[in-house]
């Protein structure tokens, strides 16, 4: 439930019960009024009969007459006046209710004769005393209700208790369910929110549907993104460090060779013409894999920038992947491997040609690393539908995923050694090398290259996978979209 929705009906219930409560313990009362009054009616009745029978005698109101008889009806709950045809008191058992000297006009004295009228603390009766046709006077009798008052008296003070006591309750209820429902909940929110700004552990409860429960499952949302946040900014930290020694490994190595074979041709030494060729030979050579390692971690670090864009251009498939599968034979024949090239494309590509040919060199250069002389590298660029199936291993047909809808394909595949299972996943990491003999002579790089290719293809709103099989091969498939009637990447 809302805690608004949930707010509204607990101030709707809190301002209800009082009142039914009140209203029901009204009734109660009043019931309870009603028949205790029937019941003392019929008492006071009676009693009033006996006394009539007595103050209804015309002896009682000549002025010096004894009235014993009246004296001996006077009890505690019970006052008699009388008096004379006049109105003038001639008997009074109440002096301080009504004076011996007090008299009645005319008007009262008249009205509500024959009458029982019941007040809040008493009940009264007045009646007229004939002596045969004349008026010998008038008595008057009020019946104290003192055991009603009693009564009403006890019965209102446990009503009073009774509503205190309800409305005490619905308090404590209600301050229950608020401190249940809102300020337990918050208050262990912001001890999460305290914790976690510590940096302690925080421990996740059950949310509820609630506003609360969304704010708490955005605090958590929030709290788990900081903090793969923090793993990935640790994580490139630890990267980064990596990254300086590793390039300073590898610059350090063809920088010292460099030096040595500086020192040995400017030394005064004699050398053959062939050696001073060869020293310059290892040198321009060493200076070049210098050159193209800062290059690589120049656009490595262009490509780790958010706000850094390729600039793509609308091209013909076909036209553009002819080129760029055209370039490779020379290099295939120095290192006497077969080169087997198909190029099936059709339709516009929007793409950055050079980032692109960057692609296909990287890729090209890692077959040309692992195939041995005799092997086979095939290249091929086609579209959904065009990709040459049986150039491919059967373990690529089984795992890739070439039926992408208006998509391009540019596939390298070589045979050779091939790359361990458990090593595939970290082969698009910086400056990971699936053989850790880092010192190789042939080594051409410091593993940037299919991390730049993935980059690259990523920032074309392509994608690329690897394939490998030890004692088989490897294939590396690299898929981007064609550009649609509207213009927009499929």
């Amino acid at each position: 439930m809302k805690i608004k929705t949930w707010l509204l009906l607990s101030y709707f219930i809190v301002m209800i019960l009082p009142l039914a409560a009140a209203y029901v313990l009204f009734v109660w009362v009043q019931a309870y009024h009603k028949d205790l009054n029937v019941e003392e009616y019929v008492r006071k009745r009676a009693q009033l009969q006996r006394l009539i029978t007595v103050l209804d005698d015309p002896r009682w109101y000549a002025i010096h007459a004894e009235r014993k008889q009246v004296d001996e009806l006077i009890q505690p709950q019970v006052s008699i006046v009388l008096y004379n045809r006049d109105g003038v008191v001639l008997y009074t058992s109440d002096p301080l209710r009504v004076s011996p000297q007090f008299s009645l006009g005319r008007t009262q004295l008249y009205e509500n004769l024959y009458s029982l009228q019941q007040g809040y603390r008493a009940y009264s009766y007045r009646q007229p005393v004939f002596s045969g046709r004349e008026l010998a006077g008038f008595f008057e009798i009020q019946l104290s209700r003192d055991e009603w008052i009693a009564g009403v008296s006890q019965r209102s003070w446990l009503v009073a208790a009774a509503f205190i006591a309800l409305f005490a309750l619905i308090y404590v209820a209600v301050a229950f369910a608020v401190n249940r429902k809102l300020n337990s909940r918050l208050t262990h929110l912001m001890r999460q929110m305290t914790a976690f700004a510590l940096g302690e552990g925080v421990e996740e409860r059950p949310e509820g549907k609630d506003e609360i429960g969304q704010l708490t499952g955005h605090f958590h949302k929030m709290r788990r993104q900081i903090e793969a946040a923090r793993s990935k900014l640790a994580h490139e930290q630890q990267q980064k460090q990596f990254m300086i020694a590793a390039i300073s490994h590898d610059l350090k190595t063809p920088l010292m060779s460099i030096s040595a074979y500086a020192e040995s041709l400017a030394a005064e030494q004699e050398l053959t013409a062939a050696e001073r060729d060869e020293y310059r030979g290892v040198i321009v050579d060493k200076a070049n894999y210098m050159k193209q390692l800062l290059d690589d971690l120049l656009m490595y670090a262009l490509l780790q920038t958010p706000t850094y864009e390729i600039e793509r251009v609308e091209v013909d498939g076909g036209e553009f992947f002819d080129m760029l599968v055209s370039d490779y034979e020379p290099l295939c024949k120095e290192k006497q491997v077969q080169l087997l090239v198909r190029s099936d494309v059709q339709g516009v590509v929007r793409v950055d040609p050079n980032q692109m040919i960057r692609v296909a060199n990287n890729l090209m250069s890692n077959a040309l690393r692992h195939a041995k002389t005799g092997k086979r590298i095939w290249l091929a660029a086609a579209s959904t539908g065009r990709v040459p199936l049986d150039w491919l291993f059967d373990f690529v047909k089984e795992e890739a995923c070439l039926d992408t809808p208006d998509s391009v394909f540019f596939i390298v595949q070589n045979d050779g050694e091939g790359i361990a299972r458990d090593k595939l996943p970290y082969l698009f990491n910086p400056l990971y090398q699936a053989d850790p003999a880092r010192g190789k002579q042939d080594a051409r790089g410091a593993g940037l290259g299919l991390s730049i290719a993935k980059q690259i293809l990523q920032k074309h709103g392509g994608d690329i996978a690897i394939y490998s099989r030890e004692t088989i091969g490897t294939c590396a498939i690299c898929r981007l979209p064609l550009i649609n009637e509207e213009g927009e990447s499929a």
